[in-house]
């Protein structure tokens, strides 16, 4: 393999990790605002009414998003393995 073919394949890599992540961070993002402004409003200032949401959030991300982040990591893997005769030479 030639750096660049390395490279290629590298860069491939972080590029869906960034994709099957970047739903759930902006979930949790989109949370953390919510329930800031929240606690801004009614002025309650407990770490669990910050951490449960999220959590809670995280997880429904999670469920509802799984089907998508497996077929996108199962398709990046059978691109990989599926040219294995590519990336002996």
């Amino acid at each position: 393999m030639t750096p660049e073919s390395v490279a290629h394949v590298i860069g491939q890599m972080f590029m869906t990790a960034f994709w099957i992540a970047a739903p759930l961070l902006a979930i949790g993002f989109v949370t953390g605002i919510v329930v800031s402004l929240v606690q801004i409003v009614t002025s309650i200032q407990d770490s669990g009414f910050n951490a449960i949401p999220r959590l809670i959030a995280f997880l429904a991300g999670c469920l509802i998003l799984m089907p998508w982040m497996v077929h996108q990591s199962m398709a990046y893997t059978i691109g990989i393995l599926g040219n294995l005769g590519r990336y002996a030479r």
